[in-house]
């Protein structure tokens, strides 16, 4: 079979848009082109990729596994494509990282400045995104690498454990909850919280922790870092969960006290995932085994 991009690319934005009309729209193409090739793609095929209904279209079971290996191959091409650009511009490689609120905040930067002064011919697109939305663009390719913690479905992708962390409840040492050695999360909800801001993994989880518990955070202040939490929550203004390694780096200056969390879910392996039978550019392994040698617990789980 001889597959043209163009003709892959309109079935991967049919099958995304369910409609294709708007996705020849957005290919730029008549209805009655994109028509046509969708037909061809399906003569070539020998069989029906899509199902043609009132209301749009959507995937035949043929056309679920034409779809994945679709992206694949536009993946593989768009990279290639990068790959040469970033050669003639004279950069060796560019990685693509979908990570954790934790991750892009707090280690992250600790870890990258040396890499890339390591690596001056890499370049990294580094992006916040849920737990669960990091696992799927891996999978389809958006990103390189992702990194997660906590209880996450990786979708049957590569798991690296590269380090333990741990949630705790942060309070000032003038706080009621400061000569605590452990307390549970439902204890905490009666108290003013300085929490991140809408959006970010910790605080969607969080969320739905308290849905569950049928009680909300009384949110005082939301902020886009945990240097920034710990600071509101050493004034007094409220207290705050907050990963332990941020706690702990802020614990002196800020005159902050750590309760550790009766609750199994405060314990939060952390993993970078990789598509399993896909080779990674050297540069891409590289940041792996700097992110692993940071924290001197290389351990693959397959």
């Amino acid at each position: 079979m001889h597959f043209d991009l163009t003709d892959l690319r309109l079935f991967v934005v049919t099958a995304e848009e369910g409609n294709l009309t708007r996705a020849a729209a957005r290919q730029h193409l008549s209805l009655a082109a994109a028509s046509a090739r969708i037909k061809a793609l399906e003569t070539q095929a020998g069989l029906s990729l899509l199902y043609r209904e009132a209301r749009g279209m959507r995937l035949s079971p043929p056309g679920e596994a034409f779809l994945h290996h679709a992206r694949g191959v536009l993946r593989q091409t768009e990279q290639l494509r990068m790959d040469l650009q970033e050669y003639g511009g004279g950069l060796r490689g560019h990685v693509r990282v979908f990570a954790n609120t934790t991750a892009v905040t707090d280690f992250l930067p600790e870890i990258l400045p040396g890499f890339l002064l390591d690596n001056p011919r890499v370049n990294i697109d580094l992006q916040e995104k849920p737990n669960a939305e990091i696992a799927r663009g891996v999978l389809d390719g958006r990103a390189d690498i992702g990194i997660v913690a906590g209880q996450v479905d990786t979708l049957g992708l590569r798991a690296i454990h590269f380090s333990t962390d741990r949630l705790v409840l942060v309070s000032s040492r003038q706080h009621r909850f400061a000569e605590r050695q452990r307390i549970s999360f439902a204890e905490t909800l009666d108290e003013d919280a300085v929490a991140m801001q809408q959006g970010s993994t910790l605080q969607t989880f969080l969320m739905q922790v308290t849905e569950k518990l049928g009680k909300p955070l009384k949110l005082r202040i939301q902020l886009s870092s945990f240097d920034a939490m710990c600071r509101m929550i050493g004034a007094g203004v409220g207290v705050g969960i907050v990963p332990e390694s941020a706690a702990r780096r802020n614990q002196d200056s800020m005159q902050l006290a750590l309760i550790e969390l009766l609750e199994p879910w405060s314990v939060r392996e952390r993993y970078i995932l990789v598509r399993e039978h896909e080779a990674l550019p050297a540069y891409a392994q590289s940041l792996i085994d700097a992110i692993c040698a940071h924290y001197k617990n290389p351990q693959a789980l397959e």
